[in-house]
């Protein structure tokens, strides 16, 4: 029998660990750079399962396990994150973060269970499959830099032939699956804005220069690159997040910091909205008698998948999702630092469908009400094994 074939009933069988896992992290969620305690249940699960796992990849809470199969073949990575957000959970549920003001507010902790899951099916297989099958625990995907360059300096790419990866995805409804070649998830990168006029008495707006009245021109102003300034056929976004000034109600503020983001698809667009916000700033502030300081930083680059592995994902997400459950994605304006594995071996990143108003998972990614239909974590481990045991057989 095939591993693939293993594959249904073996995976069936480990799905109440796999919530269970899913749940354990989401009670118990870690920031950024932070995931200490988070690394070490991973650690732990890991060698319960049996497998060689290396820690503190990359200097950071990342881990890497490695399982081998009886006979020689490529290496083959499979790569989950394992951060959290700042945000308050505020679903009822008996799951419900422990951590105040922290919670998986993106679908890592499912992502995690998923990857561990992939690893008892591995481990319990080594018969049925050649090479060595790398799984990539990486902390702090949510916040730039990120934690995949810390990995790849680590060692966690060294050898290895392709690489794939799955994010749950609430937008698309549970039982679809879908990805694009070439040019996949957008440039998220972040701006902040500080501006500084003349602070006075709110009823003397003569005497002074309204760092917020300057803030609602730069606003609108910038607002007109996207709309009039970038090609209709290059997608871009310019967003202001938050405005900060003032104090009180009837002082005019002095100051006011804003911060925002841009995406892009490419060097090109993404170079011209840079220049393009520091003329609109600086000249807008000016027209007011202000002085204004853009501070641009850039995010991660645009996910690019390898045609050849967003083919392979049109070939074998059939056979989990069924023809009618797999699509071809439209660009998508969230980014992720998994492009920086895909700048070094072939690979492909995959949207699994977990939005299913029924079971709560209706709110958007990032929302203190986020939850998923944890039957998509089934559906993303058939998915990532059917991908490497396809590109096994090929090689």
């Amino acid at each position: 029998m095939s591993i693939t074939n293993k594959m249904e009933a073996q995976l069936q069988t480990v799905y109440p660990n796999m919530v269970q896992w899913r749940r354990y992290m989401h009670q118990h969620p870690e920031l950024s750079f932070h995931e200490k305690e988070t690394s070490r249940w991973i650690e732990q699960q890991l060698a319960e399962i049996g497998c060689e796992v290396k820690t503190r990849v990359g200097g950071g809470y990342g881990l890497v396990a490695s399982i081998y199969g009886d006979k020689p073949g490529p290496v083959i990575a499979l790569r989950t994150d394992i951060d959290a957000l700042p945000i308050q959970d505020e679903k009822q549920t008996a799951y419900i973060s422990k951590v105040p003001g922290v919670m998986h507010a993106c679908g890592h902790d499912a992502h995690t269970a998923t990857m561990l899951a992939i690893a008892r099916f591995y481990s319990e297989n080594k018969e049925h499959f050649a090479g060595e099958r790398r799984l990539i625990f990486q902390p702090a995907e949510e916040v730039s830099p990120g934690g995949a360059m810390g990995m790849i300096a680590g060692g966690a790419l060294d050898g290895v032939d392709a690489i794939y990866g799955v994010h749950l995805w609430t937008p698309l409804p549970y039982g679809l699956a879908a990805t694009k070649p070439g040019p996949f998830m957008a440039a998220p990168d972040e701006i902040y804005i500080d501006i500084t006029g003349k602070g006075g008495h709110g009823g003397l707006p003569h005497e002074t220069v309204d760092a917020v009245l300057v803030a609602s021109a730069i606003v609108q102003a910038i607002q007109s690159i996207v709309s009039r300034n970038v090609n209709p056929l290059d997608p871009a976004v310019v967003s202001i997040g938050s405005i900060h000034a003032g104090s009180t109600a009837n002082v005019i503020a002095e100051r006011c910091r804003m911060t925002g983001t841009v995406r892009t698809f490419t060097d090109e667009v993404r170079s011209f909205i840079q220049s393009r916000l520091r003329t609109i700033v600086t000249q807008t502030a000016a027209i007011y008698g202000a002085t204004a300081e853009l501070e641009y930083r850039d995010g991660y680059p645009p996910v690019v998948n390898d045609p050849e592995e967003a083919a392979r994902f049109f070939k074998v997400a059939p056979e989990v999702f069924g023809n009618e459950g797999v699509q071809e994605s439209a660009l998508i304006m969230a980014g992720e630092d998994f492009t920086y594995y895909l700048r070094e071996v072939p690979g492909c990143f995959m949207f699994v469908g977990a939005g299913n108003e029924a079971c709560g998972a209706a709110y958007p990614h990032h929302h203190p009400k986020f939850d998923l239909d944890e039957r998509a974590m089934l559906k993303a481990a058939k998915l990532m094994i059917a991908m490497a045991e396809d590109f096994a057989a090929q090689e």
